[in-house]
């Protein structure tokens, strides 16, 4: 087999050149389009089987959106989405949904994601039921599996969502991701709605089902020190656009994007000596709109770095290193010292 091909037949997950618009629309019956707000903007990457992708970006990045449309719960403007060798990216919804028990997503916000009329045994054993698997009683002691395998009293099968704390609750999302025995989870920022002192038993819980379960994770988050411990790469967002796709600890060790830079001086570290030798960069303005990103580099605004070509000539995903590519005219040299400008 040719590195070419080993290296296709390990990609679980490839994004090429995805595109995700939603048009604004005006006027009677709103039927004239008069923008669109580019969400996602020409991304590509991959995700290998049985590692952990982050995506990390400020609110608004599109993170989220790119998130759904790997699943297809958004249809693509443009690009490609190929899950485990099969371009998903045109599927119809009849076609998808053999494909869909292998692709599962926990949402952001716990409280929301459930329904409150629904028992919790009903809302884990759904996926189930829909897709045929089972009879009532199998799929009962499955749901109480599922409970047990995510830290819960398989016992609270009849309670209600209502009954449960905020961590309980994004447990019981991943139970539901669970059912179906899914290859791939996106996790769309699963602890950023919990306390502080749930997140890690939730991050921990989902790093031991990889372990235990051999599943494949995209782990969307703004929190930088959250993602360093469970991503084995991770991608940089900016307004739609990947800025730098790295090794985890490489990343943090070695950000050649001006934006990640910024980003990593915003991740508190519990030394009072280290914070204060730390140089804090506070982005000027604010992210420009969405339906009018700014041309060249869309970060030019707001780096401090940026010159005359950063206006006009949108950058490339070049090479820094091993799997680290970034988009940059002036990236940021092996030290981390400032580019020349």
């Amino acid at each position: 087999m040719s590195a070419a091909s080993e290296q296709a037949s390990d990609q679980l997950l490839v994004a090429n050149d995805v595109f995700k618009h939603f048009p604004i629309k005006k006027g009677i019956l709103l039927q004239r389009e008069i923008a669109r707000v580019h969400a996602v903007d020409g991304v590509s990457f991959d995700v290998r089987h049985g590692e952990t992708l982050g995506l990390v970006g400020e609110s608004g990045c599109g993170k989220s959106t790119l998130g759904r449309c790997l699943i297809r719960l958004y249809t693509l403007t443009g690009g490609s989405i190929t899950f485990d060798g099969r371009d998903i990216s045109r599927l119809s919804r009849r076609d998808l949904r053999p494909l869909r028990r292998q692709m599962q997503m926990v949402f952001q916000d716990p409280y929301a994601s459930l329904n409150p009329r629904k028992r919790v045994g009903t809302i884990i054993s759904d996926p189930m039921r829909i897709n045929g698997e089972g009879d009532r009683r199998r799929r009962k002691l499955r749901v109480q599996e599922l409970l047990s395998l995510v830290g819960l009293n398989p016992e609270h099968y009849n309670r209600y969502p209502h009954e449960f704390s905020g961590g309980q609750r994004q447990r019981i999302g991943v139970a539901r991701a669970l059912a179906l025995n899914p290859k791939l989870i996106v996790a769309d920022e699963p602890v950023s709605a919990l306390d502080v002192s749930i997140q890690a038993q939730v991050v921990n819980l989902l790093d031991d089902l990889q372990d235990e379960l051999g599943l494949t994770y995209v782990f969307i988050a703004h929190d930088l020190s959250v993602v360093r411990h469970v991503s084995d790469r991770i991608a940089v967002m900016y307004l739609g656009k990947l800025v730098e796709v790295s090794p985890a600890e490489e990343l943090y060790r070695r950000p050649v994007h001006p934006y990640t830079e910024a980003l990593l001086s915003a991740v508190p570290i519990p030394d009072p000596e280290v914070v204060e030798r730390r140089e804090r960069i506070v982005l000027v303005g604010d992210v420009p709109s969405p339906i009018a990103p700014p041309s060249g580099c869309r970060f030019h605004p707001r780096c401090r770095y940026a010159t005359e070509i950063c206006r006009t000539d949108e950058p490339p995903l070049l090479e820094h290193g091993p799997g680290h590519i970034a988009a940059c005219h002036h990236p940021l040299d092996v030290a981390g010292e400032a580019p020349a400008a």
